[in-house]
């Protein structure tokens, strides 16, 4: 009888013991640390997850149980003071940028252990739909990504000598650029060689300094002809052809009174560092030369499409690119081995021009440089070619480095004090119509301009003789929709404006 009771007991748990390990086990999850694989690495993190069946829908139980069901709560409530999602962002971002100083210091598998670290703490931060934090998420997302991506694309740089130099293949599309510079546009590869000695030493130290090749100095040939005013029909400007956004992006003023791109030193300062990170992205010079002319985006997209799995050089994926991209990295090969060889294809190449030098002084108030060229008895134009980025031959409102001839240091300090002050015309503007009970003094606070400015704008000489429905020039963009005449208030309308 003993035996019996024993042996129903056994059974008994036995059955409690299957139920406790049925339910307790682990779920499978979709989302985990990043995986990262080359082709001469172990994955860094956990092997991914074996591929998932579906599985079928899970019907209802007969009986339902009778204890109330607590409502779900959101994620962010179930988490410890120290998980929650804003945490977990922050310790996330840290990470990151402790990886970003790990690479910068060559360490890439230190980087890339720290960028697994914080996706998975990303991961952890489970947000509603809602949540305000979303954004923040999906940022660092992308940046960690993108960082994985850059961290693999440089690796390269590391094989061998093809990566820390640039190739040059005299191959048939080389030789035919060759050709083009031996006929119809040699006069023109001769000014641009004279004009290059402005400029080329202020260049090579950028490069020499970012430790990149010397050759790239004659990126401008291609680029520009070395005209630190050269205009593109796409509104690329300058010696680098820097569009507005990308100038923007590494750091080029543009405003009413300067345009950064014209300016030789911080252009190449601003072109040397793009360079450096697009080679540090595709790992080959000649690729990041195609990037450069046609953005990165452009180049990798076209290398997603290949049908090979792998990269070498720009030559994979010529054929590939945007016409005037195909042709850029074969001009500049030819143009080099031009230089490095004149005699060997027909050239006698000129003697450059000599280099910039000047002078530095701060100035702080607007004045016409042919102002200051009068006090000093210099030519104007000498004043012009030293600071190209003012737009309107003026130095602007506020603190500036201007160039002045060498020995002209001292006499510019002295004569900038009782030079005529330069106002700038108002050449970008909105309109604004007068409401009843408006001044001027509100309409200036209004647009953050002042009641001079609009006043010279609209040639106003009595500030209170406004009138309703007036329509006034309001310095600087943007309009808001109260602006209008309530004739123009409808969905898709565009206001006049003039420069």
């Amino acid at each position: 009888m003993i035996d019996k009771r024993f042996s129903v007991l056994l059974v008994a748990f036995g059955l409690i013991f299957w139920a406790c390990s049925s339910s307790q086990k682990p779920k499978t999850g979709l989302e985990g640390p990043i995986v990262v694989t080359s082709a001469d690495q172990k994955p860094v993190g956990p092997p991914a997850p074996p591929e998932l069946e579906p599985l079928p829908p899970q019907e209802k139980p007969a009986v339902q149980p009778e204890m109330p069901v607590e409502p779900e709560r959101p994620a962010e409530d179930l988490l410890t003071e120290q998980e929650t999602p804003s945490v977990l962002l922050d310790e996330a971002l840290n990470l990151y940028q402790e990886a970003v100083s790990a690479w910068e210091k060559g360490e890439n598998d230190a980087a890339l252990k720290s960028l697994d670290e914080a996706y998975s703490l990303m991961l952890k931060a489970r947000l509603q739909p809602d949540s305000p934090l979303m954004q923040e998420k999906n940022d660092l997302r992308l940046l960690i990504a993108q960082r994985v991506q850059q961290i693999y694309a440089s690796r390269p740089v590391i094989a061998g000598d093809n990566h820390k130099t640039i190739p040059l293949d005299e191959n048939k599309d080389v030789l035919d650029e060759i050709a083009s510079f031996q006929k119809g546009e040699k006069k023109l590869f001769l000014e641009a060689y004279q004009r290059s000695g402005h400029y080329r030493e202020i260049i090579l130290d950028e490069l020499r300094r970012e430790g990149l090749p010397e050759e790239l100095s004659w990126l401008p040939m291609i680029e520009s002809w070395f005209k630190v005013k050269a205009l593109s029909p796409a509104r690329a400007l300058g010696p680098w052809q820097f569009i507005s956004s990308t100038g923007y992006r590494f750091g080029l003023r543009r405003d009413r009174y300067v345009d950064e791109r014209m300016d030789p030193v911080k252009s190449s300062r601003a072109a040397v560092k793009y360079l450096g990170e697009l080679h540090s992205f595709f790992g080959d010079w000649t690729t990041a030369l195609a990037a450069y002319n046609c953005g990165e985006a452009r180049v990798q997209n076209t290398i997603r499409t290949q049908r090979i799995n792998h990269l070498d050089n720009f030559w994979d994926l010529y054929r590939q690119l945007p016409v005037e991209t195909a042709r850029f990295v074969p001009r500049f090969i030819a143009a080099v081995l031009i230089i490095n060889n004149p005699e060997k294809y027909g050239f006698s190449l000129p003697a450059p021009f000599p280099p910039m030098q000047y002078e530095t002084v701060t100035v702080r108030m607007p004045f016409k440089l042919a102002s200051l060229a009068a006090r000093l008895g210099v030519d104007p134009a000498e004043m012009t070619f030293l600071n190209p980025e003012l737009r309107q031959e003026s130095t602007p409102n506020y603190d500036y480095p201007l160039r002045v001839p060498v020995g002209a240091a001292e006499r510019t300090t002295l004569a900038v004090n009782d030079l005529p002050k330069w106002i700038p015309p108002e050449s970008e503007y909105s309109w604004h119509y007068v409401k009843g009970g408006e001044t001027l003094g509100a309409i200036a606070r209004r647009y953050r301009t002042s009641v001079a400015a609009i006043q010279r704008l609209n040639g106003i000489r009595n500030p209170r003789a406004l009138r309703i429905g007036q329509r006034l020039k309001i310095p600087g963009r943007g309009l808001a929709a109260s602006s209008l005449p309530p004739s123009a208030r409808t969905p898709g309308s565009v206001a006049a404006a003039g420069k």
